[in-house]
C-alpha cells in the first residue's frame, strides 16, 4: 500500500496507542434558533445590468415581501427601486433609458401582468387586459423593442406579441393556434422557436419564419424523445437546443438553420440543464443537473479554454448572466449550508466582488448542516437518490425524529440548495431525508418515466422503502417517522396516511392535491398546450376516473389515522382550497388532530415571508407535539 494515501501507517504502535487513548475534542453546542432567525437570512434571485453597467438589480424577499433592489458593481449597501406590501415584483430587463420592466400578479394568482417603472419611480401597468397570463420574452437584439407572451386573445394558448420600447404599442408577432409555446427569438428577427409538448416524455421543437410566414417541424422523430429550444447564436445562423434523442440523458445541441444538420456541444452522464451565449458570443455557458447540483462551465469562445473563477465561496456557481459589453459577469453561489449570495466578475481585472451577504448575521453558520447525497434501494431493485441531513449534536445510541421531505412536480427534484425549512428543522433535532423518488427529473429519461400512471403508489413505495435506510443509520427513531411534502410533495404526504396509514407517524401537507379528478379538471386555462401530457402522465379524468378515484387521498380520508397539519393558500389557482378543505373535513370525522392554516394572500407557494414564519413555526410546534413528544427536540422556536 502506497504510504501517501495512508499517513497513519508511518505512526509507531505507541503513537497509536496515544491516538486511542486521547480523549475526543468536546462538541460545541449547536445553538437553537427561531424561525424568524431563519427567516431573516434574505431570498434573492435574477440578476439585470443597469444600462451604463454600474449596477445591477435582483429581487429580494428582505422587506417581506419580494422587490426589486439596486447595488452598485463595487459593493454597498442595496437600495429598494419597488416598496410593494401586498405582491410580489420580479425585475425582468432595463430599456435602454433607465426605465426597469418587472413583473407581478395579485396575491398569488399567477396571473403575472408586465409594469414599467420610470427611472424616477412611479410604474404604469403596459398589459392590463384582465385575466390574461403574461411573460416577459427577452428584449430585441437593438433594444428599440421588447417581447412578451400573452394569453389575451385565447386563454388557451400564449401569442407572442412585440413593444415598441418608446411608444409602448404593441402588436402580434405570432397567433398561437397551435398549442405552441413560444419560445426565443433570433437577434434579426426573423425566427421563432416554438415547443409543442406531446407527453413529459416527448416534445417537439417547430420553427417559424417571419419573412415567409412558414412554420417548420425540427424534430421529426419516432418513439418519445424530449427536445427543447433555447436560444439563437449570435450569428442567427444555429438554434441551440436539448435532447435525449438516443440517450438516457439530454444534451446540448446546435442546429443549422440553412444545412438543418445538428451537432452536439456538450455531452455528460447528466442532463445539461441549459446552454448559452453572451450578447456578442463571446462566452457559452453550460450547465449540467450533476446528481442534485448544478455545475456551470464557462466557455471562452475565443480560446476555447474555460473560464476560472478565483477565490470564489464553496457552492454552486448559478443565475450567470452578462453585462451587454461582455466585459463583466453576475452570478450566484448557492449550497446546502449558505444561501445564495450575488457576485459580480469583471474580466477585464479578474476581480470577483460579492454584492450581497444573505445569511442572517445572528446564524453561525457552522451550525448548519450539508445535505449528504445517498441511495437506497427500494421494493423492486431500483436504486434511489436522496438528500439526507443529520442534526448536530448527536450522542452515541441516542435516536431522533426524522421526516421525509417529498418535493413536487411530480417530476420536480430536491437539490442541494439552501432551504429554511430544512435547516430549522434540523437545527431542532430532527432527521430530514429529502427523497427523490422515481419519476423524479436528473436521473435519466427512464428513471423519470418510471411513475407514470403510478402515483401514489410506486412512488410512494418508495418512500416507504426509505424508512429502512434511515433505521439502518442507528440514530433514527423508527417509530417517529413522518412525511412532509408540498405541491405534489403534499399529495404524497397525503397518499402516505391515507394508502399506507401504518407507515407514518404524521403527515405535513402544503398546497397539496387531494382530489386527482377535481385538479385535472380544473387546471388553468393556460395549460391547455401542456393538458394532453398531463393527462397520459397522470390519467384523463374523462376516461380514467376511476384509476384517478383510486389514486385520490380525499376519498379515502376514512384510513387516516395519524396526526396531520394542512397549510394551503386562498388563492391556489393549481390546488384549489376547496381540496383542502375537505380533505381536512374528512380527516377530522376519524377523531385525529388536524391542523389547518390558510392563507388568504399566497397562492401555490409563499411569497410572503410572514407567512412564511407564521407555516413553519406551525409545523415545527405540531411535529414536536405529534412526531417527537411533548416537545421533546426542546428549544425555542
Amino acid at each position: 500500500m502506497n504510504p501517501k494515501r495512508n499517513p497513519w501507517l508511518w505512526l509507531a504502535p505507541a503513537a497509536l496507542l496515544l491516538l486511542t487513548l486521547r480523549p475526543a475534542p468536546a462538541q460545541t453546542p449547536v445553538k437553537k434558533y427561531t424561525i424568524q432567525q431563519f427567516m431573516n437570512t434574505t431570498r434573492l434571485s435574477g440578476a439585470v445590468f443597469s444600462p451604463d453597467e454600474s449596477k445591477l438589480v435582483f429581487n429580494s424577499n428582505q422587506s417581506g415581501t419580494v422587490n426589486a433592489y439596486e447595488v452598485p458593481l463595487t459593493g454597498g449597501t442595496a437600495k429598494p427601486l419597488t416598496t410593494s406590501t401586498t405582491n410580489a415584483i420580479y425585475a425582468e430587463e432595463f430599456l435602454p433609458d433607465g426605465r426597469l420592466l418587472y413583473a407581478s400578479d395579485e396575491g398569488g394568482n399567477e396571473l403575472t401582468h408586465l409594469f414599467l417603472r420610470q427611472a424616477d419611480g412611479p410604474a404604469r401597468e403596459l398589459t392590463p387586459a384582465k385575466g390574461a397570463k403574461v411573460g416577459f420574452e427577452g428584449m430585441s437584439f437593438d433594444k428599440k423593442s421588447f417581447f412578451y407572451s400573452s394569453n389575451e386573445r385565447d386563454k388557451r394558448f400564449f401569442d407572442l406579441y412585440e413593444m415598441d420600447a418608446t411608444t409602448l404599442t404593441s402588436k402580434v408577432l405570432f397567433k398561437n393556434e397551435g398549442g405552441y409555446f413560444p419560445g426565443a427569438v433570433s437577434d434579426n428577427k426573423r425566427y421563432l422557436a416554438l415547443t409543442k409538448v406531446k407527453t413529459s416524455a416527448d416534445a417537439d421543437i417547430y420553427l417559424h419564419d417571419f419573412q415567409t410566414g412558414q412554420t417548420k417541424h425540427l424534430t421529426p422523430h419516432p418513439g418519445e424523445v424530449a427536445f427543447s429550444p433555447l436560444s439563437f447564436t449570435p450569428d442567427n445562423r444555429k438554434l441551440l437546443y436539448l435532447s435525449d434523442e438516443g440517450s438516457e440523458f439530454k444534451s446540448l445541441k446546435a442546429y443549422d438553420l440553412q444545412t438543418g444538420k445538428s451537432e452536439t456541444l456538450e455531452k455528460a452522464p447528466w442532463d445539461v440543464s441549459f446552454g448559452y451565449f453572451s450578447r456578442m458570443g463571446r462566452y457559452r455557458v453550460t450547465a449540467l443537473n450533476q446528481d442534485a447540483r448544478t455545475v456551470v462551465k464557462i466557455m471562452d469562445t475565443k480560446t476555447g479554454q474555460d473560464v476560472k473563477l478565483p477565490n470564489l465561496p464553496a457552492g454552486d456557481v448559478v443565475g450567470v448572466t452578462f453585462a451587454d459589453s461582455e466585459t463583466k459577469m453576475a452570478f450566484y453561489i448557492n449550497s446546502s449550508t449558505a444561501p445564495s449570495n450575488l457576485f459580480v466578475y469583471d474580466f477585464t481585472t479578474g476581480k470577483v466582488t460579492q454584492l450581497s451577504q444573505s445569511l442572517n448575521p445572528e446564524i453561525d453558520a457552522a451550525d448548519l448542516v450539508a445535505g449528504e447525497v445517498i441511495r437506497y434501494k427500494s421494493f423492486d431493485g431500483m436504486e434511489i437518490p436522496a438528500l439526507l441531513y443529520k442534526p448536530k449534536g448527536l450522542k452515541p445510541g441516542e435516536k431522533r425524529p426524522a421526516l421525509l421531505v417529498i418535493h413536487g412536480g411530480p417530476g420536480g427534484q430536491t437539490r442541494l440548495n439552501y432551504n429554511p425549512l430544512t435547516q430549522y428543522l434540523v437545527n431542532h433535532g430532527y432527521v430530514l431525508l429529502a427523497v427523490n423518488n422515481r419519476g423524479s427529473s436528473g436521473y435519466g429519461k427512464t428513471f423519470f418515466a418510471a411513475d407514470d400512471r403510478k402515483h401514489g403508489d410506486a412512488d410512494l413505495k418508495d418512500c416507504v422503502e426509505s424508512k429502512k435506510f434511515l433505521t439502518a443509520t442507528g440514530y433514527v427513531d423508527p417509530a417517529k417517522i413522518g412525511i412532509m411534502g408540498g405541491s405534489y410533495g403534499g399529495y404524497m404526504t397525503l397518499a402516505g396516511l391515507a394508502f399506507t396509514p401504518n407507515e407514518f407517524a404524521v403527515g405535513v401537507d402544503i398546497f397539496g392535491v387531494a382530489n386527482w379528478l377535481r385538479t385535472l379538471k380544473s387546471i388553468p386555462s393556460w395549460w391547455t398546450a401542456q393538458r394532453e401530457s398531463l393527462y397520459k402522465e397522470l390519467g384523463d379524468p374523462a376516461v380514467d376516473s376511476a384509476a384517478l378515484y383510486a389514486k385520490s387521498p380525499l376519498f379515502h380520508a376514512s384510513r387516516i389515522k395519524k396526526p396531520l397539519i394542512v397549510l394551503q393558500g386562498a388563492n391556489d389557482p393549481r390546488v384549489l382550497q376547496v381540496e383542502s378543505d375537505e380533505m381536512v373535513a374528512n380527516v377530522r370525522k376519524n377523531g385525529v388532530p388536524v391542523e389547518y392554516i390558510i392563507f388568504p394572500n399566497e397562492g401555490h407557494g409563499f411569497v410572503k415571508k410572514e407567512n412564511e414564519i407564521k407555516g413553519y413555526e406551525a409545523i415545527l410546534v405540531f411535529l414536536d407535539n405529534y412526531l417527537a413528544g411533548n416537545g421533546a427536540t426542546g428549544g425555542g422556536r
